[in-house]
């Protein structure tokens, strides 16, 4: 099978019946609640290539974790790459197998590729420009583009870098950089073409499903120049593919620090009420992916009060504020999968130590916003 099935992911789960609450349902699939990212500040720096991201991807798909999200433009490709190598060793070897794992990338943002190219605008110019994947006024800053071509482009790319036939979701990235340029109706038109071509991309049996992956779009209120409504894009979706459409996700920010998703009702909808991202999801059908979990080990400058250690884990099981971060966004209502990056893989199986654990639940869970957190 060339993408994840609900039998398959039932089958994954299994394996670990000894794990608590560590398994959340959306579409017929089961989602392990912590997901694995490939995801690395400021991919220029030669230091993000003296290390690789295989032995910890090895560990977390070893330790339970199905859901591994990435995007062409991590680490200018190498991200994929490495995933693919670890894919394909582990598909031969049976230790897994495709249709038990959930896989995610991402296209918008221009890849470059690495080594570094000597001169991005000529590999821009040779690789899109020229190739007609779109015009200099569709590329913003140099860096983002959304035109069909070029994310049809970037789509074959991507699934030739991690040696697979099919996505099981595939998420337009942060298309706000292309608000201003564009303006909102521009904007939303644009989506629609672009939904358009994911759906029939679907029908190809390249991807199984699509979504939108944001920053802070989701969580401006409406009039910001970089605003998105959720409620908009599904209803392009439903225009463009009907009431079967295969728009199914979003993913954004979440963490201890920036809660936004969970607290924030930013997104008004057509009965003229304002909710959080979270609540228009639920109401939509939508699946969450939250990111940067560990806001890229932000969240650790100050050691967590004790009062927070409490409410997340009353019985004393998790040993690092690491784990406590986790265990918050794990526990979050609505919240399919928590993605945190690690390049270690002693690092990746202590986080998955939170497995043994029950969620925070629901009348703890929220006490913590009552309780200062810096």
């Amino acid at each position: 099978m060339s993408y994840a099935t609900p039998e398959a992911t039932h089958r994954f789960a299994k394996r670990f019946a000894q794990y608590k609450d560590f398994y959340m349902a959306h579409d017929g699939l089961l989602f392990s609640k912590l997901g694995f990212g490939t995801f690395k500040k400021e991919p220029y720096k030669e230091e993000n290539y003296t290390f690789d991201y295989k032995e910890a991807l090895h560990e977390a798909i070893k330790n339970g974790i199905n859901v591994i999200d990435t995007a062409i433009n991590y680490r200018y490709q190498e991200s994929e790459k490495e995933i693919g190598e670890v894919l394909q060793a582990l598909f031969q070897s049976g230790e897994v197998k495709r249709d038990e794992l959930i896989l995610c990338s991402k296209g918008g943002f221009i890849p470059l590729e690495f080594p570094f190219p000597q001169n991005p605008y000529t590999w821009i110019d040779a690789n899109i420009l020229q190739k007609g994947l779109a015009s200099k006024e569709e590329i913003e800053l140099d860096q983002h583009c959304m035109s069909v071509a070029f994310l049809k482009d970037s789509l074959h790319r991507s699934l030739e870098n991690l040696h697979v036939k099919a996505l099981d979701i595939y998420f337009l990235h942060n298309p706000e950089n292309q608000l201003l340029r564009l303006g909102q109706e521009a904007f939303y038109t644009q989506v629609e073409a672009i939904f358009e071509a994911f759906e029939a991309w679907v029908a190809e049996g390249k991807i199984a499903s699509y979504g939108v992956a944001v920053w802070n779009a989701f969580f401006y209120e409406e009039g910001h120049s970089e605003h998105i409504s959720i409620e908009r894009l599904h209803a392009i979706a439903q225009k463009v593919g009907g009431a079967h459409h295969h728009f199914r996700y979003i993913q954004l920010p979440f963490n201890i620090a920036k809660t936004h998703a969970y607290t924030l009702a930013s997104q008004k909808m057509s009965d003229g009420v304002f909710y959080t991202p979270l609540h228009v999801a639920q109401k939509l059908g939508l699946g969450v992916i939250g990111s940067a979990s560990l806001l890229q080990m932000n969240l650790f400058k100050k050691p967590f009060k004790p009062e927070i250690g409490y409410l997340l884990d009353s019985k004393m099981m998790l040993q690092s504020d690491v784990q406590l971060a986790l265990q918050f966004s794990r526990s979050t209502r609505g919240l399919l999968s928590a993605l945190f990056s690690s390049h270690c893989p002693l690092h990746v199986k202590e986080n998955v130590n939170i497995a043994s654990v029950h969620a925070t639940s629901a009348a703890k869970y929220n006490l913590l916003y009552k309780v200062e957190r810096t």
